[in-house]
């Protein structure tokens, strides 16, 4: 097959997959896995062959990230079920003061984001929200489109939630979560940069439906949730074991401490830990049991397990159907684009189907891992950790831009923020643009610093 030839397939490949999952509906874990399995009838890989190879893509999946995922999802039910992620919005709120309401919904969103998806996230913390409008005299939407960006940013770059997580698993730097923690923070927090000043600007030309009623808004009672400690602790203590984990090899100190320190700061065992200190709020869950949380977690992960599995097909499909080797004899074109590649595949993705987890996990599934000699991080460039980390977010970037009518986020935060479906383009869907076009530009000039 011709290199013509074979970019044609591909790119009818990605077409029908995208055209399957936005337009004719089928799930996105039979759309990619057909794809991938029809990617690699049609490009001539042997019939024998292919059921190993699918098999070897969707398994690999399971034996790296398949635990972190769903401990992850486990932390940030728990947080939400017991009012700990109330009780961490409110802690910022104070910190933050009444004087700056805006900054003090984004920090709120940017924090509570990190355990917990971004659309139940703003569910959580729209009372909030209304009470801070409520008391502050501040625009509705100024205060929804705050909310709005803080959630985003750190659902779409900050693991342990799943899609960053996801895409650091594919691309091989699931044992450096710290490192793609520390990037992601730098990156979401200038992405909110702009979000903030947008904020402030469009609440004076968009009125909100619930404005009118905010002198009647009931206040929100936080009196019965946990202490901050507690609250923030499931978060905190897997980052610090992480860090411990990564510090073990520049820290002189005996050999077994050593051992146990970075058996401790394996993301997945950090994560365990952070899940078994997350149980003790259980006793103010509203009296739901440990295995019906555990139930609605497997049922929030499953998917997200599983369609990233199915991209790892994908991805296990394109690396030895001999595509890569396309790309290399004409890599001078892609490789000028540079990080750039990945936002645009994302952001197409995101655009097209809606789920920025979606569109995180198959672009990831496309670049392949960054230390295997035949995928596309290797063609480009990518062969280091700090390399892999940063397309983490390049694919973040792209999977954030952008929100609107096919993507579920979009009606949550116009239907609670009480902003008008044609008012949603103007206000949540630009500023997604603009934040996503801030991030890819902030990974761009990181790449020049760092690699």
């Amino acid at each position: 097959m011709s290199a013509l030839t074979m970019l044609l397939v591909f790119a009818v490949a990605i077409v029908i997959m995208v055209l399957a999952i936005s337009r004719w509906h089928v799930h996105p874990f039979l759309a990619i896995i057909f794809t991938a399995i029809l990617l690699a009838v049609v490009v001539g890989i042997p019939l024998a062959q292919v059921p190993e190879t699918v098999g070897k893509g969707f398994s690999s999946v399971f034996t790296s990230i398949g635990l972190v995922i769903i401990f992850g999802t486990l932390i940030g039910t728990i947080l939400e079920k017991s009012g700990a992620a109330v009780k961490m919005a409110t802690v910022v709120q104070r910190a933050v003061g009444k004087r700056h309401p805006r900054l003090a919904m984004l920090l709120i969103g940017w924090i509570v984001s990190i355990p917990v998806f971004c659309d139940s996230g703003f569910v959580i913390v729209n009372p909030i929200r209304r009470q801070l409008a409520r008391q502050t005299g501040t625009s509705s939407v100024a205060l929804t489109l705050a909310l709005s960006a803080g959630l985003f940013a750190s659902h779409v770059f900050i693991p342990p939630t799943p899609g960053p997580v996801a895409a650091a698993g594919m691309l091989g730097v699931d044992g450096q979560l710290l490192l793609v923690i520390g990037i992601g923070v730098v990156v979401s927090l200038v992405s909110l940069v702009p979000a903030y000043f947008f904020a402030g600007r469009i609440s004076h030309k968009i009125k909100s439906l619930d404005e009118a009623d905010n002198g009647n808004e009931v206040v929100f009672d936080t009196g019965d949730t946990p202490s901050g400690i507690a609250s923030f602790g499931p978060i905190i203590l897997p980052i610090l074991l992480m860090a411990m984990g990564s510090a073990v090899a520049y820290v002189p100190m005996p050999d077994a401490v050593a051992t146990v320190i970075t058996f401790l700061g394996k993301p997945v065992i950090a994560l365990i830990v952070g899940f078994l200190c997350s149980l003790p709020l259980l006793r103010r869950a509203c009296g739901e049991k440990l295995s019906d949380i555990t139930n609605n977690s497997l049922k929030t992960a499953g998917p997200i397990i599983f369609i990233t599995a199915a991209g790892s097909v994908l991805g296990t499909v394109i690396a030895e159907s001999g595509f890569v080797d396309i790309i290399k004899s004409c890599a001078g074109g892609v490789t000028m684009l540079g990080v750039f590649f990945p936002f645009i595949i994302a952001a197409v993705l995101k655009s097209a189907q809606g789920s920025s987890t979606v569109a995180i996990t198959t672009t990831a599934s496309i670049m392949g891992a960054f230390s295997d000699t035949g995928s596309m991080m290797q063609v480009l460039g990518f062969n280091t950790p700090m390399a892999a980390a940063l397309v983490v977010m390049a694919i973040g970037a792209g999977a954030m831009t952008v929100s609107h009518a096919n993507d579920s986020y979009f009606w949550v935060v116009t239907g609670f923020g009480g902003i008008k479906a044609q008012d949603g383009y103007r206000t949540h869907t630009l500023m997604t643009l603009l934040m996503g076009v801030t991030a890819i530009i902030t990974v761009a000039l990181l790449s020049l610093i760092l690699l």
